[in-house]
């Protein structure tokens, strides 16, 4: 995922009345007033680290609990559901549809490496997590995020070859090239992935163990350094600008050439169905990445921790959620296959 060398503010609140949940204040139990009494802590002394969350109001942890828990169990329905009707429909065995299929994986993987644990914390008032627990969140959370933003280009360039170059398409997009750009995108996550964790757990971590987030994500646990973070925020850059720039580029590129091909079609049942499964793709960029502008380009002196909560939150739980809903509600390809299987049911 696109990261930020070092969040401002990502320190821990001063008082035990400013944690909040969307600004929302409620005072902070004795774990928290015990957390904040902690002294700093040696790199060698860190075992585990402690995640605040996103708020320490008592009274709203039931409802998030249950609200989370719904959200999750909706993301694993509906992304297997896409899975399985991809696997079993023979209509949708093309190229869009593969990649689709690979994207529902990555949702489904994505709010895995997150929600359990944070449900757990939620319900349990379990707040610790284990330093390499932490390194293996990390590292799969921008495997995922990576994979996703590489997998959203992908889509974009399917729908451009299908649309701008029909005929040329089964050449082009054949099943030797879906594999390796697939494997492709898999591949780069893991290097990001490798890059970021290795060099965040290789510094030393001697202000505090605790971790003002939900999950380890790297602008927080670069909050808790005293190390050099300055080539790390370097590489942060180049990969920032790889990564995202390269993959909106892609995405903005094709729809260029897409949307007036599209006007142009003649066909109305051909246009419609064009509009369907390029207004299905735009909805989901548009939710990923609208969180992940908001989160990372925005001027620093603008940052607020309960801001950056949310927007990690909308992309790393409510996208996958409604990822499938966007998908079989727009395309009507999807529907279809939906309509076939409840009928051989019948």
């Amino acid at each position: 995922m696109a990261l930020t060398a070092k969040a401002r503010g990502c320190s821990l609140p001063t008082a035990p009345t400013e944690h909040y949940l969307l600004s929302l204040p409620c005072p902070a139990p004795p774990v928290l007033n015990a957390l904040q009494r902690m002294t700093p802590v040696n790199h060698t002394d860190v075992r585990e680290f402690v995640l605040l969350g996103l708020t320490a109001c008592l009274d709203l942890q039931i409802p998030l609990f249950l609200a989370f828990l719904a959200m999750y169990m909706v993301t694993l329905l509906g992304n297997f559901g896409i899975i399985i009707l991809i696997r079993t429909d023979l209509h949708l065995h093309t190229p869009m549809y593969y990649f689709l299929g690979h994207l529902a994986f990555v949702d489904v993987c994505y709010s895995s490496v997150i929600l359990p644990k944070m449900l757990v914390q939620i319900l349990m008032e379990e707040k610790t997590i284990g330093f390499s627990g932490c390194a293996a969140q990390l590292c799969c959370f921008v495997i995922f995020g990576v994979t996703e933003c590489l997998l959203l280009a992908v889509m974009a360039y399917d729908r451009y070859v299908a649309i701008c170059k029909p005929l040329l398409y089964p050449a082009i997009m054949c099943e030797r090239m879906c594999r390796w750009l697939v494997a492709g995108s898999y591949c780069a996550g893991v290097l990001h992935a490798a890059t970021h964790t290795t060099f965040i757990f290789t510094f030393s971590f001697c202000r505090s163990n605790v971790i003002n987030h939900y999950f380890c994500d790297i602008a927080p646990l670069l909050a808790l350094s005293c190390s050099d973070t300055h080539t790390y925020e370097v590489v942060v850059l180049a990969l920032v600008s790889l990564n995202c720039l390269s993959t909106m580029t892609i995405i903005f590129v094709s729809y260029t050439y897409i949307l007036p091909t599209i006007l142009r079609i003649r066909s109305p049942a051909s246009r419609t169905k064009a509009f369907s499964t390029c207004a299905s793709h735009l909805t989901v960029v548009t939710m990923f990445y609208g969180a992940i502008l908001f989160m990372y380009l925005r001027p620093s002196s603008s940052y607020a921790l309960d801001e950056n909560k949310m927007a990690t939150l909308f992309y790393t739980v409510m996208t996958p959620t409604l990822n499938p809903l966007v998908y079989s509600l727009r395309n009507t390809e999807v529907k279809a296959a939906l309509r076939r299987a409840v009928g051989k049911r019948q």
